[in-house]
């Protein structure tokens, strides 16, 4: 009787594409990462609890019609970035230490405010949006 013998294949995985692949994926996310921005605005918007919060530093309000002003004072758009780091300066404190509450009324276009918020951000100081208590939480 002539039976063959059957050839027995055993079964191999080879890592080499598998690595090949992983290290395709691992280089794809670290050259993504660097296009997110680390330049997004920080925010601390104010909770509804009844906490009080100690008095802010610096206030810059902006009003429907445009106008700034720097703790109650007028100030030109054009001054506010230097007029802002004066007082930073003159207050003696660590920048980061500092908080600037913005003040916008419901009307002003969102650019004023982005205006604002990145001249914090240059800063490098927090910033607090004031707003308003909702009715039905007082």
């Amino acid at each position: 009787m002539g039976l063959k013998r059957r050839v027995r294949v055993t079964p191999a995985f080879s890592l080499a594409a598998m690595i090949d692949i992983i290290f395709l994926l691992l280089m794809f996310f670290m050259l993504t990462s660097k296009f997110v921005t680390p330049n997004a605005l920080n925010l601390q918007l104010p909770s509804s609890s009844s906490k009080t919060m100690a008095s802010p530093s610096l206030a810059v309000s902006v009003n429907a019609r445009g106008q700034y002003y720097l703790d109650g004072t007028p100030i030109g758009k054009d001054r506010l970035f230097s007029a802002l780091s004066a007082k930073i300066r003159a207050s003696n404190e660590d920048p980061k230490n500092t908080t600037i509450t913005v003040v916008a009324e419901k009307t002003v276009p969102l650019d004023n405010v982005v205006f604002i918020l990145d001249i914090a951000n240059r800063l490098k100081v927090k910033t607090i949006l004031a707003t308003e208590e909702h009715p039905e939480d007082r």
